[in-house]
C-alpha cells in the first residue's frame, strides 16, 4: 500500500473522530448555555411568583376566602409562562405545564434541576415559602418546558453528525492530494535508486536537494551505503588478490627449503649408521631450513597484514617511546652489539602501531646482519629527531651501520620483494616492509652512505602527528605481487 492511502486512511478515519469529539464539547457547551438561560428566567420569575404565593397561604391560613381568591388569581397570572405547584398547610395549588404529579421530585435543591416524565423534560425550581405568621409555610415548584431546548440540542447533534460523516471522505481525498504531492520526492528517490545494482553497474546514486530533510536524510543514507559498498567491495577484492599473492608466493619460495628438508630427512631415514659428524650437519641444515621456512611465513604475514591494515587502525602514536623498545628489545636478544640511541622525547605520528613497530624492528635486524665493521662487531647507531620549522616538524628516523654499504645503484633494488645480498641469511622481505610501511604512513625513505662514507644511512621522514589527517591511510597496494616493486620508486630516493 503507497504511502499516500495510508496517510488518507489515516486521516479520514482520525478527522471524523476529532470533529465528533470536538462536537460533543459543543454540544455540552451549548446545552449548558441554554440551561443558564432557562435557569436565569425561572430564578427571575421566583421573586414575583413567590411574593404571590405568600399571600395566598396567609389568606388561606387567615380563612379569608375572598382573599384566598383574589390571591390565587394574583399568583396565576404571575405564572402565566411557567408551570407552578404551591404545597401548604391546606393542600396543593397547581397550574400550567408541568411534570405528573405522580413523578417524583428532588427532595433538597438549591439550584434548578431537570425533570423526566413521559418523554418530555423540564426544569424545575424549588423555593421555600415562609411567612413571619404561623401557619404561613409551603413550597413552590416552577417548571419551565425544556422542549425548545432539546429541539435546539439535537439540531446540533445532527449538524455534528453530518460534519463527521462528511469529513470522512473530504479530509481522506485531500490528505491523498496533499500526501501524494509531498511524496514526490520520494517516489523520485525510489525510481532512481530501483535501477541500481553495485554488483553488476558503477552507476551511483545522484541526487539532487529537495529542501525536504527526511528525504535530503535517506538519500544522504542511501549514498554512504553505496560508497561503504563500494569501499568494502574494494577491500574484498584487495584481500583476495593479497590471499592469492600469500599463496603463491609462499608456494614459490618455500619449494626450495622445503624440498632440501625433504631431502635432509630422506638421508636420515636411509642411512641409520650415518657418521655422527655428517648426522649433526644434517640436523643443523634441517634446522636452519625449518627457521627459515618460519621465517619467511612470519614476514609473508606481516606483509599481508601491511596490506590489508584498515584507516581506523591508525592513532597517535609515540614513536619515541615505540623506538626505545625496539631498542631495548634488540640489545637484550643480542648483547654482542653495540647499540647507541640518540632519542627526543615527545615525538608522535599518526600510524598504525604494529606496523611502525614491525618498521624498526627489521631496520635494526638488517644493519645487525649488514652492518658489521671490520673488527666484526655490529655498530649501530639509531637517531630519532624532528625536522623543519613551524608548530609541525616532521619526525625524522635515521639507522646508521658500520658495514660496507649499500652501492648506489642497488639503493632501489634492496627493497624489492625477495632481494637478497649473497650470502645474507634473510628472507628478502625485511626491506620490503621497511619500504611497505614507510609507504603506508606517506613516510620518506631514502638510502644513504653512513656517516664520514662509511656504512650505509636508512632515513625515513615521517609526517607529524597534526601534519597527517587522521583517519586516512595512504593507498593499499599489493606488497607481496610482482608489481609492488616498481611502484615503489617514487616514494624512495638513493644517494
Amino acid at each position: 500500500m503507497r504511502l499516500s492511502t495510508r496517510i488518507a486512511i489515516a486521516v479520514g478515519a482520525v478527522v471524523p473522530l476529532l470533529v465528533a469529539a470536538s462536537g460533543w464539547v459543543l454540544v455540552s457547551l451549548v446545552t449548558k448555555d441554554l440551561h443558564a438561560q432557562a435557569d436565569q428566567r425561572l430564578t427571575e420569575r421566583a421573586h414575583s411568583v413567590a411574593g404571590a404565593a405568600r399571600g395566598l397561604l396567609r389568606a388561606s391560613s387567615q380563612d379569608r376566602p375572598r382573599a384566598e381568591q383574589a390571591r390565587q388569581r394574583e399568583l396565576l397570572t404571575s405564572a402565566l409562562d411557567v408551570g407552578i405547584r404551591l404545597t401548604g398547610p391546606d393542600g396543593t395549588v397547581m397550574d400550567g405545564p408541568q411534570p405528573d404529579p405522580s413523578v417524583r421530585l428532588p427532595a433538597e435543591t438549591r439550584h434548578p434541576v431537570t425533570v423526566r416524565s413521559h418523554g418530555k423534560a423540564w426544569r424545575a425550581l424549588k423555593v421555600p415559602v415562609n411567612g413571619s405568621r404561623p401557619g404561613v409555610q409551603g413550597t413552590l415548584w416552577l417548571f419551565s418546558p425544556d422542549t425548545a431546548n432539546q429541539a435546539q440540542i439535537q439540531l446540533v447533534r445532527r449538524r455534528v453528525i453530518t460534519v463527521s460523516l462528511l469529513a470522512a471522505p473530504l479530509s481522506a481525498g485531500l490528505a491523498w492530494a496533499l500526501a501524494a504531492r509531498a511524496t514526490r520526492p520520494l517516489r523520485r528517490l525510489q525510481q532512481h535508486t530501483s535501477g541500481l545494482d553495485p554488483r553488476t553497474s558503477a552507476a551511483r546514486l545522484e541526487h539532487t536537494p529537495t529542501r525536504i530533510t527526511e528525504v535530503d536524510d535517506l538519500a544522504h543514507t542511501l549514498q554512504t551505503f553505496l560508497l561503504r559498498y563500494d569501499e568494502q567491495a574494494g577491500r574484498t577484492i584487495e584481500a583476495l588478490a593479497t590471499a592469492r599473492s600469500f599463496a603463491a608466493a609462499a608456494s614459490h619460495e618455500l619449494r626450495t627449503p622445503l624440498m632440501s628438508m625433504q631431502t635432509n630427512l630422506d638421508i636420515l631415514d636411509s642411512f641409520q649408521d650415518l657418521d655422527p659428524e655428517d648426522r649433526v650437519e644434517t640436523v643443523d641444515d634441517l634446522r636452519c631450513g625449518h627457521a627459515r621456512v618460519l621465517a619467511l611465513l612470519v614476514m609473508l604475514r606481516a606483509l599481508a597484514q601491511g596490506d590489508l591494515v584498515e584507516a581506523d587502525a591508525f592513532e597517535h602514536v609515540d614513536l619515541s617511546d615505540l623506538t626505545d623498545a625496539s631498542v631495548t628489545d634488540l640489545r637484550r636478544v643480542h648483547p654482542e652489539a653495540d647499540v647507541t640511541l640518540e632519542c627526543a622525547s615527545g615525538l608522535t605520528v599518526h600510524g598504525w602501531r604494529p606496523g611502525l613497530r614491525s618498521l624498526l624492528d627489521n631496520l635494526l635486524v638488517n644493519a645487525l646482519a649488514h652492518g658489521m665493521s671490520a673488527d666484526g662487531r655490529a655498530r649501530i647507531a639509531v637517531t630519532l629527531g624532528a625536522a623543519g620549522d613551524g608548530d609541525a616538524p616532521a619526525v625524522v628516523l635515521s639507522v646508521d651501520d658500520q658495514g660496507p654499504g649499500v652501492p648506489p645503484e642497488d639503493r632501489q633494488r634492496i627493497f624489492k620483494r625477495f632481494h637478497r645480498r649473497s650470502g645474507s641469511p634473510g628472507s628478502g622481505l625485511g626491506l620490503t616492509l621497511v619500504a611497505q610501511q614507510a609507504d603506508l604512513h606517506r613516510a620518506h625513505l631514502r638510502v644513504l652512505d653512513g656517516p664520514g662514507g662509511r656504512g650505509a644511512r636508512f632515513e625515513i621522514t615521517f609526517p607529524s602527528a597534526r601534519q597527517s589527517r587522521p583517519g586516512v591511510a595512504a593507498p593499499h597496494r599489493d606488497w607481496l605481487s610482482e608489481t609492488a616493486g616498481r611502484r615503489q620508486e617514487s616514494h624512495k630516493e638513493g644517494a
